[in-house]
């Protein structure tokens, strides 16, 4: 099957018009279901904590002598393995198919190291910064070195992290390291191919400390000041499972990535597509983790949130398709599974706040912007984003948030959106866009300063030029 190609003009007009027809549709689809499900926040297992003795915090909720429940723990001992099959192997294959052969060693040993140099830091202080009450900017330490864990197996009881009462804590440190871990590596995907790799093990130490675990507290923590499960938060920014920590975070870290290294000296097309097709589909099932995890629980809204990744990430994939088809004459499987992955995205800080039909609007948003961002964007630009981390992840993140604040339904996430008549939440989602985008663009840049000053961003001409499996590992695909 082929397609005549139209004019801009008018491919612009019918992508409009699908985004337009998918929004109306959501609106009265979700507005129904929302009036026959009642205007009262869904009750979930996170709402409710189990009974737990010696309760004499309520300023730090600290619960103690705590019966984790089993459904909830078995479930996110589940999420833990799916999110880590994300970076390793999902992400390593996704980046690894479409660098070329002689860098493809490099890529996927990035992704394990940043694994292995995340987890360390996470038992040293991340985690206890990140997730651990302090102020309404950063955690306490009260968690470095990961003490003070109690997990008694004999009497069956602990004391859980107040954000998840429901399962031992050391599960949830296990979960949030997953997301530490992928954060950082999705940022590899900017500056595939010639970033010095002892210089990439410093910047993403450093941004680990100095960038993820500040907005992670932000949004996340128990007294982050934009999360919206602080009733003194300055703003309550809905970010389910990740959008601006996650996506945003790493797309702008990218992107300040490509212009302090500017662009690799020769390109060429990505030496293996079937890698990439199986990094992709590894990503989008352990997506599942990622959305229907990030509920701590077993509960009605993990399948929701399950539900709506599923939907916006094949609205997005198909979108992305058709809209390549028209583009350039010509589907590809690099095209679908980078579209798949920016619905993936997108969705991502929705996923607990909306319902189906907001799904697809998101997806199909995504679809277009995230293509646009990866072309259009790119070229007028001038920088080298290798894999689009910030095409894919930056402007998908934005998206995602944005319309989270659109299509967010009460009856779904207990928070309702523009379409149920709460105009700020879009203005509150805006506002914690353009404070992380600041944050980490400014900090990011320091960082890749810094090290670049005493250690050196990029691999030589002759590295460059030979590759890094050999020059820089001594190894190569054959």
């Amino acid at each position: 099957m082929t397609f005549r190609t139209p004019g801009r003009a008018r491919f612009i007009t019918v992508a409009c018009g699908l985004v337009l027809g998918l929004v109306l549709c959501m609106w009265a689809v979700d507005g129904c279901l929302a009036q026959h499900a009642g205007a009262a926040p869904v009750t979930t297992a996170q709402s409710a904590p189990p009974p737990c003795a010696g309760n004499a915090d309520p300023k730090l909720a600290v619960l103690q002598s705590c019966a984790p429940n089993q459904g909830d723990t078995a479930w996110m001992l589940t999420s833990v393995a799916l999110v880590l099959m994300m970076t390793l192997p999902g992400l390593g294959l996704f980046y690894g198919g479409m660098v070329r052969k002689k860098n493809v060693g490099d890529t996927v040993m990035t992704s394990f190291a940043i694994a292995c140099l995340v987890s360390i830091l996470w038992l040293v202080c991340t985690y206890s910064l990140a997730f651990r009450a302090g102020t309404a900017f950063i955690g306490g330490l009260d968690r470095a070195l990961l003490q003070g864990i109690v997990s008694d197996v004999a009497k069956g009881i602990g004391n859980p992290n107040p954000l998840a009462p429901t399962i031992p804590e050391t599960v949830y440190i296990c979960f949030q390291l997953t997301f530490a871990i992928i954060t950082p590596a999705l940022i590899a995907g900017a500056f595939a191919e010639r970033m010095n790799f002892s210089a990439m093990l410093w910047f993403i130490g450093l941004w680990a400390l100095l960038v993820y675990s500040p907005i992670a507290h932000w949004v996340w923590g128990p007294d982050g000041f934009l999360s919206s499960g602080n009733p003194n938060a300055w703003r309550k920014v809905l970010d389910f499972a990740g959008g601006t920590v996650v996506h945003i975070n790493s797309g702008v870290a990218g992107l300040m990535a490509c212009i302090m290294l500017g662009p690799r000296k020769d390109t060429g097309p990505g030496h293996n597509m079937v890698l990439t097709f199986i990094g992709a589909s590894l990503l989008w099932v352990g997506w599942f983790g990622f959305n229907a995890g990030s509920a701590v629980s077993a509960g009605m809204q993990a399948g929701m949130a399950m539900l709506v990744t599923h939907i916006a990430t094949a609205a997005a994939g198909f979108v992305w398709m058709l809209v390549e088809w028209t583009m350039r004459g010509k589907p590809t499987v690099i095209g679908i599974c980078t579209g798949a992955v920016a619905g993936l995205v997108a969705i991502t800080p929705a996923s607990g706040f909306v319902g189906p039909m907001g799904a697809a609007c998101i997806g199909a948003a995504a679809g277009i912007v995230c293509y646009w961002g990866c072309t259009g964007l790119k070229h007028m630009l001038g920088y080298d984003d290798a894999l689009d981390a910030f095409g894919v992840h930056a402007l998908g993140g934005i998206a995602g948030a944005l319309l989270t604040g659109v299509f967010a339904v009460e009856a779904y996430g207990g928070m309702p959106g523009l379409i149920e008549g709460n105009a700020v939440q879009v203005v509150n989602q805006l506002m914690g866009v353009v404070i992380v985008l600041t944050y980490d663009a400014i900090v990011s840049l320091i960082i890749l300063k810094i090290v670049d000053v005493f250690i050196g961003l990029r691999i030589s001409d002759d590295v460059e030029q030979e590759g890094l499996d050999l020059a820089v590992h001594g190894e190569a695909v054959h």
